[in-house]
């Protein structure tokens, strides 16, 4: 009696079991799946019943620098990085014989596929648009495995020197030409205002003399010795004009 008690007890624990909070028990009964377990602590039945344990936390794929080919030609190499989830453990289990392996596998060659679909400038300017394009095309087949891919990101884009270079005069020129066309701007800004300026003072010659005057002030503000002054005639013969008579006035007060 006490020995089948000990057998029966040993039995009974034998099949206790814990799962932590971020595990699952893929329980399988005579080869069968039978249902999932966990987390904390739950019964097998021993020698019938096994389990296969799985974490169901995001983990991180490194894919590793890969050398393809752009759409226009172009080699490149370009490295990534995924996290992904398992959504369904016992499709990871059943569907697939090794889903972090599977996952890698699918990352690579997906990152390859869509790096050739792709122009060089896009590649460099339009990371976000690829990134999602990635994550979608992944996604779609893990989903199967009872997988989730939740993020791709591409690390580096490594391209050839001696496209860097030419990159590097594509860019200086595009600067070069951005200043020339700044500057052409400013100089068309500057003859419509000269060309307005002019207009008004044909328009009231007075203007010109007001700034001539202005003009003057300005030059003897600075340290100068000597200063020549042109004056038009006509505004000498008015000065002359003006000073016969006040001379004309003065003499007439006296009287």
């Amino acid at each position: 009696m006490i020995t089948t008690a000990v057998i029966v007890a040993v039995f009974v624990l034998a099949g206790f079991r814990i799962a932590n909070e971020y595990e699952r028990g893929v329980v399988f009964r005579l080869g069968r799946f039978q249902t999932i377990k966990g987390p904390g602590l739950y019964w097998i039945i021993p020698l019938i019943e096994w389990q296969k344990r799985l974490d169901i936390r995001t983990r991180t794929v490194t894919v590793e620098r890969q050398e393809t080919i752009t759409k226009d030609s172009v080699t490149v190499k370009v490295d990534a990085v995924l996290w992904y989830r398992i959504t369904d453990v016992s499709k990871a289990v059943i569907a697939v014989e090794n889903y972090a392996l599977a996952v890698h596998q699918i990352a690579l060659t997906s990152l390859r596929n869509i790096i050739g679909q792709h122009l060089l400038d896009e590649v460099l300017k339009e990371r976000n648009a690829i990134n999602q394009a990635l994550k979608d095309i992944v996604d779609a087949t893990t989903e199967a495995w009872g997988i989730a891919v939740e993020m791709v990101e591409m690390k580096d884009v490594e391209i050839p020197e001696a496209m860097q270079r030419a990159m590097a005069r594509e860019a200086e020129a595009v600067r070069e030409k951005r200043a020339r066309l700044i500057k052409a701007e400013a100089e068309q800004e500057a003859s419509l205002k000269l060309s307005d300026g002019a207009r008004q003072i044909a328009e009231n010659p007075i203007a010109l003399e007001l700034r001539r005057m202005q003009m003057i002030a300005e030059v003897g503000a600075e340290q100068n010795t000597t200063t020549i002054v042109l004056m038009p005639s006509d505004f000498v013969n008015l000065a002359q004009e003006w000073s016969s008579v006040l001379r004309a006035k003065a003499g007439k007060s006296k009287d």
